[in-house]
């Protein structure tokens, strides 16, 4: 269990405790995504299933299961809005320790390429790679968050032992940039840089509500970029803080 002076994170392992992990979840995406039943039974079968309490109230939840090769994958992480800024980072450092603890060697997950804090948590704090882009990979989603627009997915591998340090924006040429609520790709080939730098939209949560043609713009502007960039030889190695993706040759990793 780890604890904070506001915060505890532990195992959930009680049959009251993954049906009150059904309801946060279904509270955060407005949709029953896992049903008691199931979380109860990942935690059985030695899966893992952690929250976050604060002040004796459940507000974070990650829930995974054990793959084929013996690696964690986490399937869900969710934290209400109002307990955002350090719980979902508490919650993926509690999933490394349990890891650790078991000889687990890595854990992987994916996360929405339009959500910038989710990015910039996963590849610059946390230190996790970007092993590929899912387009549409859960097809057609119905909860609050996702309906109504395509499921694209970066999957991401986050080493227990040695995760990955991040890179910063130096020096890259910009290839996909904003221009108000929309994006604008700019008349940059991939080939011919060392270091390319895809904006994301600022609160693309809030764009799919008060403007969802420029989320949809954003939507397919982010996945030709970043596809493209991928087929000539880039990869993701850092995330900043305001929101842009940043890509080196492949060849410069260490």
């Amino acid at each position: 269990m780890n604890e904070t002076a506001e915060l505890t994170i532990g195992e959930l392992t009680e049959v009251a405790d993954h049906h009150r992990a059904a309801e946060l979840i279904t509270r955060i995406w407005g949709s029953m995504l896992l049903e008691p039943g199931l979380i109860r039974t990942i935690s059985h079968v030695g899966g893992y299933v952690a929250g976050a309490h604060a002040q004796g109230e459940l507000v974070g939840i990650a829930v995974g299961f054990l793959a084929g090769d013996g690696h964690l994958h986490s399937h869900i992480t969710g934290v209400l809005p109002g307990a955002r800024g350090g719980t979902g980072y508490a919650l993926k450092q509690h999933q490394r320790s349990w890891c650790r603890e078991r000889g687990v060697p890595y854990i992987s997950w994916t996360f929405d390429p339009l959500v910038s804090r989710n990015a910039y948590l996963n590849v610059h704090r946390l230190g996790a790679r970007i092993a590929a882009y899912l387009p549409d990979f859960y097809g057609t989603m119905r909860d609050s968050i996702n309906a109504g627009d395509a499921s694209d997915r970066l999957y991401v591998v986050w080493e227990v032992e040695r995760p990955r340090d991040p890179s910063g924006v130096a020096d890259a040429a910009v290839l996909l940039g904003r221009d108000g609520l929309d994006p604008v790709r700019l008349a940059v080939q991939p080939g011919e840089h060392e270091r390319l730098a895809v904006a994301m939209p600022k609160d693309v949560e809030s764009l799919r509500l008060r403007a969802p043609d420029s989320a949809r713009r954003w939507r397919a502007a982010v996945r030709e970029a970043l596809m493209t960039a991928a087929d000539a030889g880039h990869e993701i190695v850092d995330v900043t803080r305001d929101g842009w993706y940043v890509l080196n040759r492949e060849q410069q990793r260490e």
